[in-house]
């Protein structure tokens, strides 16, 4: 039996340079064993599964896994999961708005050519960084505590934790340990000059399985709750564009708007660069 399969570049401003993601779709009914050894042979950091909903506000339903494990909730597999059902002919039952299930629930999404955006979730965690978690947070990123200048518990699913350095450059200055002694989810963010085409520069270091630390190119989870953090704390205004994957040589854009109900959107570019079938 076969399953098809796009391969998507999520948040690249040009192809080629944002978040990979593969999404599959199979008439035959993988369990999650199953979507878990193909994620882990494709070896991208998500592969994501979509399936028919089981809510009927719902147009489609995805499961989300990364190497090690399934997420309730990530934003590039959402952008990009999104964008492999509309190319794949799918209509979503309300022209301007496609509605996402996945384990957090309903994710609404809007599309703009080949921008899409998704509606941030509301965090499950957020407030104060105890100083440990934050001397520790230091440590993995090579820097003196002083170094941090703000922090916020920014977890919606991913648990991230977000820690603010002085500058951009110095966010793109971080040469972070490759190994840490347990689970860690780190977002980092720093403001580029006034003026600048993109307010903030963000990187995002997070561990696998085995203690090793892995830089992800672009993040949507993260980018939606720094938004979040962000805005409501006045650091910044949207519309704005956030910088990730610099660092990588990538060139992620992520879009940030708020509407008049307080809503914060996530946008980005989705492209198919490849696609076919792969036995399952």
């Amino acid at each position: 039996m076969t399953a098809s399969f796009q391969l998507i570049d999520v948040f690249g401003q040009e192809p080629f340079t944002g978040n990979p993601l593969a999404v599959v779709t199979s008439d035959y009914a993988l369990d999650a064993a199953e979507m878990q050894q193909i994620t882990r042979w494709l070896n991208l950091s998500e592969t994501t599964f979509l399936l028919p909903p089981t809510n009927k506000q719902a147009d489609y339903r995805v499961r989300i896994f990364t190497l090690e494990r399934e997420l309730p909730f990530a934003g590039h597999p959402t952008l990009g999961t999104c964008h492999a059902w509309l190319t794949a002919g799918g209509m979503p039952r309300t022209s301007d708005i496609v509605v996402q299930e996945c384990g957090a629930g309903l994710v609404a999404l809007r599309r703009d050519g080949d921008t899409l955006a998704f509606a941030a979730p509301p965090t499950v965690r957020a407030g104060e960084v105890d100083e440990a978690t934050l001397t520790e947070v230091a440590g993995v990123l090579g820097v003196d505590r002083s170094a941090i200048v703000d922090a916020q518990w920014v977890d919606n699913g991913p648990g991230w934790v977000a820690v603010m350095l002085a500058s951009a450059d110095d966010v793109l200055a971080l040469k972070p340990a490759r190994s840490h002694g347990k689970r860690i989810d780190i977002g980092v963010v720093g403001f580029y000059p006034p003026g600048a085409s993109v307010a903030y520069e963000v990187r995002a270091i997070f561990s696998d399985k085995f203690g090793g630390l892995i830089e992800d190119p672009v993040t949507g989870s993260l980018n939606a709750s720094l938004a979040q953090w962000l805005l409501a704390s006045g650091q910044v205004h949207a519309p704005y564009t956030a910088a990730q994957g610099t660092a990588l040589g990538r060139k992620g854009r992520i879009g940030v708007e708020r509407d008049g109900e307080g809503q914060v959107w996530i946008s980005g570019n989705t492209r198919t660069l490849a696609s076919g079938t792969i036995a399952v």
